[in-house]
This record gives structure tokens, sequence and C-alpha cells, in this order.
């Protein structure tokens, strides 16, 4: 009987029993992707390991998440493991037995995380890491003891990145442990001092230095070196040890954006290939040599290791022969320095160079025929220097017949060689922007006998692809100038008053950019230019567009700072589709005719730059933003501002009320005088 008692209860629970076991059943959705062995758990806000993962799991990311401790058991389900990443996380401490089961990892990423606060704690997990070879603990907030204590006897380690701490002064002991080290990154810390920090790194090949506060480099020795990038420190001096005859493995070698005072020192036997030089201070001092100009200078300078009371480096001033080995030199960048010759043969000790940066320095003259450049250079670039003449005779013109591309932009070039441009076969690019050259008409055909010429010619250099002529003050081009020539870009802006309708018909099948700002244009046809992308014709104060802009596929156009004040709809709707990029601030637009805007705000596939510095005026001239522009500044759509209507109005009402008030008093003039005498004039008490 107790049993039958019990059934109506049990079949009464039976229907919410069935529904919590399926809830309980129901599988759990995870918070990682699982694609092959890689679980990619990130932005999943954890703040553990997840245990449901597969066992044979061999990549794990758990970045950007919100754990604080790495507990000893969080990798125990995952013995495969061979790449852990737990960059951004909130990381204080690894506990001490977090990978006693993780045998096989290799590749552990604990970067921007807050390791400094249980740092010695975590060394300890670290040391639990048999084949650990790839560990980065940038953005921790680690000083040099702190780095130090983690690093502690990790000796199978490959790659290194301790990039953005606080790190300051390394010696011998930083990473001693490390003799397996290839790459060691620690850019962006507030390093002062490396004395002897790498020597017990003998496979460190490439090393990064850059953005700290080193004042120099005066004893390079590191034979092993591929890549050193020093840049963005405060060094004045780089000099390697010259006493080593072995040959130095560097390859790449980056000084830009230092105090260097000197061309660097470098090693006397190297494969230095790229040498960046770029934002310092260095110049030549080849005519300083000779003591008889300045017989009280200083020579010599030697620098001292002020731990050991030593001196290590001795180096010479003023011997520009003190270069080292530049012969295996590709690339040379020195721009932004204060280089005004090159010393003699030092552009032939460089006979692979093929790319020199000289932009921003102040050369005054360039001899290529006493600079003997090697017929592999392919990229000079003088720019922004103080040059007024180019000398070069015809056999060193034949030699760079490899010369791409040559930049001569920002100077006061008056005379060139007469076949400068003719000669380079395989010239694609050319910059004379801004400077006072004209362009050779072509009765300049009588005077071939000359070797140097005021005005340059470029004709039949069939390979140039990109002429910029932007700023040289020239008013007309002769019909022939671009005989013989494919340009796809030309660049004429800056040139007010100038003439070039006919003379650039030629290019119309193959120009593809066309720059025509501030040179006074007013009426242009453009209909022949049906391959025309890119075209400039700001600074020009026109009025309206020119119609056979129609006939153009354009993809950016550049209408600034002119005296547009609408786009017809029709223009607008047809450009709308084709452009990328439009531009059109400085322009006095109408705000009652703004109807091209909205067409160019709903096409998606436009952007118009600075969208919101476009402005117009409305009738009474105050400015808007067209962006921000209210309906209510114009009274409809086409262009009738409610303004008028109240100027209108307001004369109207007051010509009907003086009306009104000279005929009161013509023909009432009793009941005025009745009036004022009732309001006015009331009887007194006496």
């Amino acid at each position: 009987m107790p049993a039958h008692g019990f059934t109506p209860i049990l079949l009464c629970l039976l229907p919410v029993w069935i529904i919590l076991t399926a809830v309980s059943s129901h599988p759990q959705r995870s918070p990682c992707q699982l694609i092959q062995t890689t679980a990619l758990c990130n932005n999943a806000k954890l703040s553990s390991v997840p245990s449901g993962l597969p066992s044979n799991i061999e990549e794990l990311q758990l970045n950007y998440n919100h754990m604080q401790t790495l507990q000893d058991d969080s990798l125990l389900h995952y013995p495969s493991l061979n790449s852990l990443s737990l960059a951004c996380n909130s990381l204080e401490k690894l506990e001490s037995n977090t990978f006693q089961h993780s045998k096989l990892l290799e590749s552990l990423n604990l970067a921007n995380n807050n390791l400094y606060i249980g740092d010695p704690e975590t060394s300890y997990a670290l040391k639990k890491i048999p084949g650990l070879r790839a560990l980065d603990l940038s953005e921790n907030k680690l000083d040099d003891e702190m780095a130090a204590t983690l690093l502690q006897n990790l000796t199978s380690l490959e790659y290194l990145n301790l990039s953005g701490n606080l790190l300051q002064r390394l010696d011998e002991t930083s990473f001693r442990d490390l003799h397996l080290l290839k790459e060691l990154d620690l850019q962006r810390n507030i390093m002062f001092e490396i004395d002897g920090a790498f020597d017990s790194n003998p496979k460190l090949q490439r090393l990064n230095l850059a953005f700290n506060y080193l004042p120099c480099l005066t004893d390079f020795h590191m034979t092993q070196m591929v890549v050193l990038n020093t840049s963005h420190n405060f060094i004045e001096w780089f000099i390697s040890r010259q006493d080593l005859n072995d040959t130095f493995q560097l390859e790449t070698l980056d000084l830009s954006h230092n105090k260097l005072l000197f061309f660097p020192f470098l090693p006397s036997h190297s494969h230095l290939r790229n040498l960046y030089l770029s934002h310092n201070s260095i110049r030549f001092y080849e005519h300083l040599a000779d003591n008889s100009t300045f017989p009280n200078s200083t020579t010599t300078v030697e620098f001292y290791n002020l731990k050991k009371y030593t001196s290590n480096t001795t180096a010479k001033l003023w011997d520009d022969s003190l270069h080292g080995d530049i012969s295996s030199l590709e690339i040379l960048d020195l721009r932004g320095n204060q280089v005004g010759y090159f010393p003699r043969g030092f552009i032939q000790k460089m006979p692979m160079l093929s790319r020199l940066g000289m932009c921003t320095n102040c050369l005054e003259t360039l001899n290529l025929t006493s600079e003997q450049f090697s017929g592999s250079l392919y990229e000079l670039d003088l720019s922004n220097n103080r040059l007024n003449q180019i000398v070069a005779d015809e056999y060193t013109l034949t030699t760079l017949g490899n010369l791409t591309y040559f930049n001569l932009s920002l100077n006061d070039l008056e005379w060139l060689p007469l076949k400068l441009f003719s000669s380079l076969p395989s010239l694609r690019s050319v910059d004379l922007s801004y400077n006072n050259i004209d362009v050779c008409p072509s009765e300049e055909d009588e005077i071939k006998t000359e070797t140097i010429s005021s005005c340059v010619d470029w004709r039949n250099v069939v390979s140039l692809g990109q002429l910029y002529l932007k700023g040289c003050n020239i008013e007309i081009i002769p019909s022939s100038a671009f005989t013989g020539l494919s340009l796809t870009h030309l660049e004429l802006s800056d040139n007010p008053g100038l003439i070039v309708q006919q003379s650039i018909q030629s290019l119309s099948r193959t120009l593809q950019h066309l720059g025509l700002g501030n040179t006074h244009l007013q009426d242009f046809d453009f209909s022949h230019y049906k391959h025309l992308k890119f075209l400039n014709i700001s600074r020009n104060s026109l009025d309206h567009l020119p119609p056979s802009l129609l006939d153009l596929d354009l993809k950016v156009l550049d209408l600034r700072d002119n005296r547009l004040s609408t786009i017809p709809s029709g223009l607008a709707n047809t450009l709308a589709p084709k452009l990328h990029i439009v531009f059109l601030t400085g322009n006095p637009f109408n705000c009652c005719q703004t109807e091209w805007f909205r067409t160019f705000v709903t096409t998606k596939t436009i952007s118009m730059v600075g969208q919101s510095e476009i402005e117009c005026e409305d009738p009474v001239q105050i400015i808007h933003t067209v962006q921000h522009l209210q309906p209510s500044v114009c009274w409809e759509e086409g262009g009738e501002s409610i303004f008028w209507y109240i100027l209108l109005f307001v004369p109207i009402c007051l010509s009907f009320v003086g009306i009104s008030i000279i005929v009161l008093l013509t023909f009432k003039p009793k009941m005025l005088q009745k009036s004022i005498k009732k309001r006015c004039l009331k009887p007194t008490s006496y």
C-alpha cells in the first residue's frame, strides 16, 4: 500500500525529471573554435584554461581573455601541446608546476601581461619546459633583474622577444644561459648600456635595439650577426673592431634616426648589403684631413670602458678612407643628413650599389664622370639638395644604362647634360619638379654640338612612363615635346599660365595620371583621354566643371580650391558611380544647390576626402558645412530662400500701414481730434 501511494507523486514528478535530464545532457556550446589540432579561444572572456577540449590539440590560443593566474593543473589534459599563446590577458604569474606535463611545448607567447608581479614563481614554471624555443615576454613591465630571473636556464631558447619593457642596463649576465639564441627583440625599452650583453650568444643573428637610449656602439665584434637594427636611438658613434680578420656575416645594418656625425666605421671584411643611415648628421671631412689647414685640431679619439678603466677603441678623425668593406653594398640610404660631397673614390668602393638615397642633403654639384657610379645602379634620389649643375660625359651616361628611377626635384638646377635622359635607355620615372629647367623646343636640334643645356629633352625615351615637372615655372610646352613617349603619369601642376593643350594630345592613348593643378586652366577638352584615372585640376578658379569629364572613367578627381558653386545633377550622377576618391574642399558652394552632395553621399563606392570641411554659403553669405546643413536654410529645393520672402513681405506691410495712416488723417480729421481730446485733455478738479 505505501508503494502504491507514491505512484501518483512519481508520475507528477516524471515530466520535471525528464526536462532536467534533457537539459543536463544537452552539450554546452564551446567558447573555442577547433581547426584540426588547433584550438582558437581568443576573446572568449575566459578566466581559466577550458578543460573540455580534445586531448590531442597541438596549438592553443587564449589571447584577449581575463586570466590572472595559470594554475598547476591548467594544461594537464593537453600533453601534446606544441604552441601556447596567452597574449593580452591579465596574467600576473604562472604557478611553478604549470608546465610539468607540457614536455612538447616549443612556443610560448606571454606578451602584454603583468608578469612583473610574480616573476620568481613564473621563472620556476618556465624552467619546467625542456624544449622551449620561442618565448615572447614583450609588454610586461619587466626590469633588468626580472628579465634575468625569468631567463635563467632556458638553454634551448632560439627566439626571444623582450620589447616594450623597462630594461635599462644589460651586461654579460643578462643572457648568459641562452647559448642557442638566434633572434632577440629588445626594441622600445629604455636601455642606455649594453656592455658585453651578447658575448654568451655566439649564434645570435638578428638583433633589434630600436627605440632605446643608446649613446654609442664602439666595439662591435659580433661576426655572426646578420641583421642589426639600432635605429631611433641617440648613437653618435658606430665603430666596429678593426683588428679582426674574420669576415663579418652582417648583411643589414640600420642606424637611421640617430645622432651620427661620421660615416660608421664598418668591419674590414663583411657581406654588408643594406645600410640605412637616414636622419642623422653625417658629413664627410676629407677637407679637414690636412693638419696644415688646422694645425691644432685633434686627429684621434679614444673610447674608454668606465667599468674596466681601460681604453678599448681608438678612432681616427677626418680619415674618410676608414669606411670598412662596402664592396657588397646594394642599398645605401643617406637621406636627411648633411653630406656636401662624396670623398674621392667613395662611390667606386660600391660596385654592387643599386639604390642610393641622397634626399635632403647639401650637395651642390654632382659629377657623374668622376664619381663613376656602377652599372648596377637603378634608383638614384638626389631630391631636396642644392644642386645647380650635373656633369657627365657620354661614356658615363652609357654606364648608367640600368638607371630606372631618377629624382632631381627641389634643387636649383639650371644646366644639365644635353643627352642626360636620351642616353638612359631603362629610364621609367623622372622627377624634375621645382627646378628652373625649361622644355627644349624642336629647334634645339641645331645646338646638339653643345654638351650642356639650360633645357631638357626626353623625346623618344621609349621606356619613360612617369614624368614630374611640378613647379618649374614652365609657360609653354612645345608640341613635339612628348614625341615618341608613352607616358602614363604626367605632373604639370604649379606652373601658372601653362599652355599645354596641344602638346599632350600625343599622350591621349596612354595617359592615366594627369596633374594640372594651379595652371590657370579654364577650358580643356578631356574627351580624348579615355584611359585617364587620376585628374588634378585644383586651384584653377574654375566656376564650372568641363563637360568633357563625362566621357572619362575617372577614379580620383581633385577639385579643391576652385570657384565651384554647384555640380550639375547630370554630371554628379555620371561621376559618382565611377569615382573612388574626390577632393572638393575650398569651393564656395551654394547651400541651396547641394543635390550633388546627396548624390555623392548615397553612392557607397565614393569617398569625399575632408567631407566635414566642405562648406557652402547661404543667400545672406553665412558659411555652413554642407554635411550638417539644415533644410530651413533654403525655402525649397529650387533654391528660393525664405529670406527673400521676408524681405519682400516687410516693405509691403510697412507701405500698407503708412497708406492707412495717410487716408485716416485725410478723410477723418475730426475723429482723430476727438480721440486725442478724449485721451489726453481730461478736465481738472479746479
